[in-house]
């Protein structure tokens, strides 16, 4: 039998701990079993250079075929990303990682695309890659597949442009698990190719590569020992072919070695990021002097902050399911739940069934950079997927569940097809009798430090009608507000640089209006969820060096009032999304652990208030819509704020002094799945497979 026999260098096996964690994950790669995994055959994690065997596949690295014959095909590529992602979630199901899905290590055999079962990286670095990790890699493996190794993502075809844009999120919360990819490659019902999957081309190279093995091994000659690579450079990728007899590899001689190229680097050492520091609002400074006292906690003149405690929620009602949701939107009286299956309605009060399920689905839903639902006056608005059909838009009657009209976003718009769901980065809101949907253009390869296009489309929420259409790199981060025809743009330049916000009139059909310069680099380059606000007639967003809330009338751009915070040690603030209450008369702004209460008249604080427990250097503990994220990680509804923190509770405010009134939390919660929405007085969350509603005073 034929191995394939990767060593490991002498600097990485003296690493401490690497010893047990390769045995262990040696002993749980050899049970497993899938179509697309490579087996593991042997392996010694003591010897004086550890080795792994695994089955020698015959077969052609990607990046080979790719570089000799070009992109592959769309029925080809969608083999790949299948195999890919039924071997990572076999891997994924038992615990482990790969860490080391690529062009170099995907091998492409007649039956399909194959991995190792044991990916080095992922098994011994410490700490060690996410799954998401591994779906990063997908992603990115297939799209060097599609676009030649260009990196371009306009290659990708039509059926694979959401699931493999997805794999490339930088949030890595936002990526799908394998086996999400698995099921919507599945529910497209596209057939499988005919024939072989691969071009003639690619097979005949794989046909002549079998040959020369097979030459090596009839040409049996000494052995040579297992390299050992020089101290530092981690793990070879040097790959022997070597002869078993019996199970046992034959290092010392008498079998044929045929090598393989290919060194590469170190395994990484971990993928560590900081939270930033925690921030307190300062005195605030304006466009006119306010007699506003400072929020700082040492101030004689301002409220002391209120630190979050309060009694864990009781539940109203609670129900588990077999799907975990991927969206919610409520009313007072209905809850929309969309899954990867279907779209189901309960009702508010109790959580029974109030309608009829629907077939429209969403696999991938709500993230930071995808808002794919919305509800305003009487109706739910869904992006949806249905057997066959993808880029639907549809309208839901809240009153009984059924589709009002359901329109295809590309089939409406013949000349717009590049403006259809961009890798799912779309915001969907509606107001006022218009549904707007805002995104991004596919316009080329993909660079997240160029500029992009955003776009605005908006449709009659009666018909479905296409009304106007706007796009350029002025339109990015759209803010939709809840009443009004003056939508809020950021440009869509890279977070480095200096950009600005400027109206857009929807009464023009979408015509640009006023702009204000923003003086610090902007932090509106991700598209999605919006990073800005809007009450009582004005838009809200930050200013200044990144630190200041502005406050602006959404008619002219005219400056209000301004208030500046500042760090508690003078480092950089991390200030969230502004939102405001109902009647528009308050502001509320995260800042790090801190969430602040002003009066939209002139900035005067009301209330500050902290979570326990976070540090002063940016402990776990912050306000999730701090963290740049945007989207409904706070809100304010009727008389209560509820907000996310980071350690995943969901905090219950009370309005008027900023005192919990209860926090929920689940500890089982997986590190995806956890969305919540409000409806009238109640907040619907939905926690992996369990919806849970609980009142806003908690009774």
């Amino acid at each position: 039998m034929l191995v394939t026999v990767t060593v490991v260098g002498p600097d990485l096996a003296a690493t401490p701990g690497f010893r047990d964690r390769l045995r262990a994950s040696v002993e749980a790669a050899r049970r497993l079993t899938g179509a697309f995994l490579v087996p593991v055959v042997d392996a010694d994690a003591d010897a004086p250079v550890p080795w792994v065997a695994t089955r020698f596949t015959a077969g052609l690295p990607l990046r080979h075929a790719v570089d000799r014959h070009g992109a592959l095909a769309e029925p080809a590529l969608r083999v790949l990303a299948d195999g890919l992602a039924r071997a990572l979630a076999a891997l994924h199901g038992s615990g482990t990682v790969h860490g080391e899905v690529d062009p170099d290590s995907v091998l492409l055999t007649m039956d399909g695309p194959r991995i190792s079962a044991l990916g080095l990286v992922g098994a011994t670095a410490s700490p060690p890659p996410s799954p998401t990790d591994d779906m990063l890699d997908l992603g990115s493996t297939v799209l060097y597949a599609a676009s030649g190794g260009e990196q371009d993502t306009d290659a990708l075809p039509a059926s694979l442009r959401e699931v493999i844009g997805g794999c490339l999120y930088p949030e890595s919360s936002d990526r799908p698990t394998a086996e999400q990819l698995v099921d919507y490659l599945e529910h497209q019902g596209l057939p499988a190719p005919e024939g072989g999957w691969l071009p003639p081309a690619v097979t005949a190279d794989m046909a002549a590569a079998a040959a020369s093995v097979g030459s090596a091994r009839a040409a049996q000659g000494p052995v040579p020992s297992p390299p050992v690579r020089a101290p530092g450079t981690g793990v070879s990728r040097r790959n022997l072919i070597l002869s078993l007899a019996g199970g046992a590899a034959l290092l010392g001689g008498g079998a044929a070695a045929l090598a393989f190229s290919g060194d590469s680097a170190p395994p990484p050492e971990g993928r560590a990021g900081g939270l930033g520091t925690t921030a307190r609002p300062t005195r605030p400074s304006g466009a006119r002097t306010t007699s506003a006292p400072s929020p700082s906690p040492s101030s004689a003149d301002g409220p002391e902050p209120v630190v979050l405690a309060g009694p864990d929620a009781v539940k109203a009602w609670s129900r588990t399911g077999k799907r975990a949701p991927t969206c919610l939107e409520a009313s007072d009286k209905v809850v929309m739940v969309v899954t990867d299956k279907a779209t189901s309605f309960m009702e508010a009060a109790s959580g029974d069934r109030a309608f009829e399920a629907l077939n429209a689905r969403k696999t991938f839903g709500a993230n930071s950079s995808h808002h794919p639902t919305a509800y305003a006056d009487g109706v739910f608005y869904l992006f949806c997927e249905t057997p066959g059909q993808f880029d639907l838009l549809a309208a839901f009657d809240a009153a009984d569940g059924k589709v009002k009209w359901a329109v295809s976003l590309a089939a409406s718009d013949p000349g717009g097809a590049k403006i259809v769901s961009n890798y799912g980065r779309q915001y969907l809101a509606a107001s006022g009798g218009t549904v707007y949907v805002c995104g991004l253009v596919r316009d080329g390869k993909f660079s997240v430090d160029a500029p992009k296009t955003g776009y605005i489309r908006a449709l009659s929420a009666t018909t479905g009608k296409k009304l106007w259409q706007v796009q350029g790199t002025d339109i990015n981060n759209v803010l939709v507000p809840p009443s009004g025809s003056r939508l809020l743009a950021a440009s869509a330049v890279p977070a480095k640089q200096p950009g600005r916000v400027q109206m857009i009139d929807a009464a023009r059909k979408g015509a640009r209006g006023w702009k204000v310069p923003l003086r610090y680099p902007s932090g509106y380059f991700s598209s999605g969820w919006p990073l800005t606000g809007y009450a009582d007639g004005n838009f809200l967003f930050a200013g200044g060096k990144g630190d200041t809330l502005s406050v602006v009338d959404a008619a002219t751009g005219t400056e209000k009032w301004h208030q500046r915070f500042e760090a508690r040690n003078g480092d950089r603030v991390s200030m969230g999304t502004p939102f405001s209450s109902p009647d528009g008369a308050t502001v509320y702004v995260p800042i790090g652990s801190d969430l602040a209460a002003l009066s939209m008249a002139d900035g005067t604080l009301r209330w500050v208030a902290t979570l326990d427990g976070a540090s002063d250097t940016g402990g776990a503990n912050l306000f999730t819509a701090s963290l740049g994220l945007g989207g409904r990680h706070a809100l304010c509804s009727a008389d209560t704020v509820f907000a996310t923190d980071s350690a995943k509770t969901l905090w219950a405010i009370d309005a008027a002094t900023g005192r919990a009134r209860w926090k929920y939390s689940d500890p089982s919660q997986p590190d995806v799945g956890f969305r919540w929405t409000v409806g009238g007085d109640r907040v619907f969350i939905a926690s992996h497979l369990t919806m849970t509603a609980i009142a806003a005073y908690g009774r």
